[in-house]
């Protein structure tokens, strides 16, 4: 008798799978994406009055995927006579839409929130084409989120008699967003303004545009009037055009200090109405009573997800001295398994910086720390050969003055420092000419409470960080800006 086959060999025992914690690509598809952009024979105009117009003689911009370097789509890079024709849509429609009564307003809202959860997958992976980040955050984080904030936002809008009693629309709102969240900050912008009544005219980041667009006809979709909603892209320029022009009754913006500043400046005087979500240097502060296990987790959420490149990220991490040796090597360890790759795999960590300028500016601040004497640990175990990326950074044996400590990165860098007492650790969290978010890791809670209340931000949070809710307001202090998104703010 024949004796039976032999089974071929596994490449790895499950011994070494779990030592090396070597995942397989679990990718997400991108047939809707692809087929969403070749409806639209990919290249985008502007979205204004309900539709979309490509005026003639405009330069146009390459939208790439950073992950890849793949193109996507070209946008047009607008100019003041975009400006205006849009405020101009924007001002004709709010004579209907500030009359129309909240609960109308209300169900228009709904409806929009309905086709967003009906467009859940083209979203995400747009939303992780075009950004970079991975797929398993815009599709479990940003798009829930923003939901979320217009099913939320369309309550308030039935609420406005009553709970908003006496207060009046301000009229055509002007929003200008960045790149690191391109859909969930629009949308902090769009719903509130809406919902009292009010017209907007965004313009999403050079970078990131498609989400905006996509947005745009979204709300259209749904039944959202021609002019309510309206959507320019363009230069930086474009959005200073914005600001100033003389029928936009307020500016809405997120976005860098340095810009923030500008804008003020631009519309001193104007009498127009200004809120401003600007960068932030935020704390994470950890006691020795805090479960470092968990703890490590959270920092992975605080500084590492979206690569870094939020305005909240805890990128500052102060630690009890009689725990820092074990916290900064239970991190180092953690990194060794951490997961660099291609936005539309599910079982990444971390994904592509949004473009080679960034990257560039992140690894100059890193450059420099090491230039300083700080020791520089880096997680380069599974860095991909192609794409725009930055791999997850830890430094250590650096000083309060430190650039890598007072200034923003916006990257993927976290900075350690050592501390002995709480008043020490409060004193550390507000030297910083930011203001804008932090949080407290500590298993005793009224440490935790005195510590989070003493901290001059916007937002504290205890055991956790970047954790968001429609209800709950979100804004800084000092060059992190002032007004809020979200909640009745």
């Amino acid at each position: 008798m024949a004796s039976a086959p032999m089974q071929a060999v596994q490449p790895n025992s499950v011994k070494e799978i779990f030592k090396t914690l070597s995942y397989g690509p679990a990718p997400e598809a991108d047939n809707v994406a692809q087929a969403w952009l070749d409806d639209h024979e990919r290249s985008f105009g502007h979205f204004i009055d309900g539709k979309w117009v490509k005026p003639e003689g405009r330069k146009t911009y390459q939208t790439k995927n950073p992950a890849t370097g793949q193109n996507l789509a070209t946008t047009l890079q607008g100019t003041n006579d975009d400006v205006d024709m849009a405020v101009k849509s924007a001002r004709h429609a709010y004579e209907s839409w500030n009359k129309t009564p909240p609960h109308v307003r209300a169900r228009y809202m709904y409806s929009v929130a309905r086709h967003i959860q009906k467009h859940q997958r083209l979203v995400a992976v747009i939303e992780a084409m075009d950004n970079g980040k991975p797929i398993r955050e815009t599709r479990d984080a940003d798009v829930p989120i923003v939901v979320r904030h217009w099913y939320h936002h369309a309550g308030w809008a039935q609420l406005m008699d009553t709970e908003m009693k006496g207060w009046q629309p301000v009229g055509v709102v002007g929003a200008i967003v960045p790149w690191n969240f391109p859909l969930m900050l629009m949308t902090w912008k769009v719903c509130a303004a809406l919902a009292m009544g009010n017209t907007i005219v965004l313009k999403p980041a050079t970078y990131t545009r498609l989400s905006a667009l996509l947005m745009a006809e979204i709300c259209s979709e749904a039944g959202l009037p021609p002019g309510v909603f309206n959507v320019i892209t363009g230069s930086g320029q474009m959005g200073s055009a914005l600001a100033e022009h003389p029928d936009v009754d307020k500016v809405a913006f997120t976005g860098s200090t340095q810009v923030g500043q500008t804008l003020r400046r631009l519309i001193a005087g104007t009498g127009k109405k200004l809120s401003l979500e600007l960068g932030g240097k935020s704390a994470v502060i950890v006691f020795e009573t805090a479960d470092l296990d968990s703890t490590v987790e959270g920092l992975v959420d605080a500084i590492w997800f979206n690569q870094g490149q939020v305005c909240s990220a805890g990128s500052r991490l102060l630690v009890q001295e009689s725990v820092y040796g074990r916290l900064v090597e239970k991190l180092k360890t953690r990194l060794t398994h951490f997961r660099l790759g291609d936005s539309l795999d599910k079982t990444i960590d971390m994904g592509a910086i949004v473009d080679e300028s960034q990257r560039k500016s992140v690894e100059e601040f890193v450059e420099d720390a090491r230039k300083e004497g700080a020791e520089v640990y880096q997680a380069t175990a599974s860095f991909p050969a192609r794409g725009c990326y930055y791999p997850p950074t830890l430094i250590t044996n650096v000083q309060t003055v430190s650039r890598v400590v007072a200034e923003e990165i916006f990257g993927p860098v976290l900075v350690v420092l050592p501390f002995r007492t709480a008043k020490e650790a409060i004193t550390l969290a507000n030297n910083s000419m930011y203001g804008l978010a932090g949080s407290v890791w500590t298993e005793n809670l009224s440490l935790a409470m005195e510590v989070a209340i003493s901290i001059k931000a916007g937002t504290i949070w205890v055991n956790s960080h970047n954790m968001f809710d429609a209800a709950a307001g979100f804004g800084g202090y000092r060059q992190s800006g002032y007004g809020r998104d979200g909640g009745k703010e």
